[in-house]
């Protein structure tokens, strides 16, 4: 992450061992990364919970990134993050990502419910987590991202392959 904060895509490929893409460098991406990097420097227990590359197939090609904001809070919830390089998406990326923190987060005995906070104009996000079985339980301001819609599933759901 510090590589990406940097913009040095070579040395941050190097050490991810992938090759990543100039949208892990954008200004969103920079701002992401130095908020994680902030949070693991408060609690570097919180690492292993923290955002990764969404890689695909034999080559390791990389589509996007996806975790979670951090570990279960006191009552088990984890909120999950996700998101899909525009030269990938509409092709079922973000739902894989989707699958796949779900599963992790059914996997782990400390988690007891997921959240999804989403943007009420994020179309494509929202049509991502339906079927999953969120329900929208209220709403948030953000700083980052303004309004969002709150969702909330159960952990233990595992969903569909």
């Amino acid at each position: 992450m510090s590589a990406l904060l940097d913009g040095d895509l070579s040395e941050a490929s190097g050490l991810a061992r992938v090759s990543l893409t100039e949208y892990f460098v954008t200004d969103s991406a920079r701002w992401l990364w130095q908020f994680r990097l902030d949070q693991m420097a408060a609690d570097p227990g919180r690492a292993r919970w923290m955002v990764r590359q969404a890689v695909v197939g034999d080559k390791g090609l990389v589509v996007g990134h996806a975790g979670f904001h951090g570990p279960p809070d006191d009552v088990g919830m984890v909120e999950i993050g996700y998101s899909v390089a525009p030269d990938f998406r509409r092709q079922g990326y973000a739902r894989s990502a989707l699958i796949e923190l779900l599963r992790r987060a059914a996997a782990e005995t400390a988690v007891t419910t997921v959240r999804a906070t989403i943007s009420p104009d994020n179309v494509a996000s929202l049509a991502t987590i339906s079927g999953f079985g969120f329900v929208e339980v209220g709403e948030q301001w953000d700083e980052e991202d303004g309004r969002e819609l709150v969702f909330e599933v159960p952990a233990h759901r595992v969903p569909p392959a």
